[in-house]
């Protein structure tokens, strides 16, 4: 038992001592020492961490002394999700967009097929020469002014990841899609600020 609890445990001395505890076998102190000893040391050759920082790095609760890799490791993807972003058809129109422009904030529009795919997203910035020419709002296609994003987030993306490709892309705001449907955006600003608060929540922990 000492053996066991030493090697799956990672806890040589918790081992001798609960057991000789246990057993009141002190007289086996020396064979304790011995077994619990060798056990940890072949365990540990094979499998460096314990059965229990195992099932904490499964869970994703496996806290480091590195603050900002902790901090992104309890932020959650989902949580960061915004969907309040006008989805646009393929077969629109600059009318169309216009319409979508006057009442939504957002300067990005996505472009989402009938099976919910997204096959590309607008930007304000590239239609704004474009915008208050009347007689094109009926001859430019919307799948002429789009463009499909080379970086997204899936879902199933961990939070250091989602930083990692902010960082590498350079953009403020990324798609997130699932299996090619589009569900959302995650901007770099809501990020940012779910980080620092989560910051100052662990700071007075």
């Amino acid at each position: 038992m000492a053996g066991l609890i030493a090697g799956v445990l990672h806890a040589p001395l918790t081992g001798i001592f609960l057991i000789a505890d246990i057993s009141g076998g002190y007289k086996l102190f020396v064979p304790l020492m011995v077994t619990a000893t060798f056990a940890y040391i072949i365990v540990r050759t094979f499998t460096p961490n314990s059965v229990y920082h195992y099932q904490l790095a499964s869970r994703k609760e496996l806290l480091t002394h590195d603050k900002d890799a902790n901090v992104l490791q309890m932020l959650e993807v989902n949580k960061l999700i915004e969907t309040d972003f006008e989805v646009l058809s393929p077969d629109a129109n600059l009318r169309d967009l216009t319409v979508a422009i006057s009442h939504n904030h957002r300067n990005l529009f996505p472009v989402v097929d009938k099976n919910g795919i997204m096959v590309g997203m607008v930007k304000m910035d590239d239609v704004r020469d474009i915008i208050f020419s009347h007689d094109l709002y009926d001859l430019v296609k919307i799948s002429e002014l789009m463009y499909m994003p080379t970086d997204h987030i899936d879902p199933n993306d961990n939070m250091e990841t989602v930083a990692h490709k902010f960082e590498t892309s350079g953009r403020y705001n990324l798609a997130v899609i699932e299996n090619g449907k589009y569900i959302g955006f995650i901007s770099r600003a809501r990020v940012f600020t779910t980080y620092r608060k989560q910051i100052i929540d662990v700071s007075h922990v």
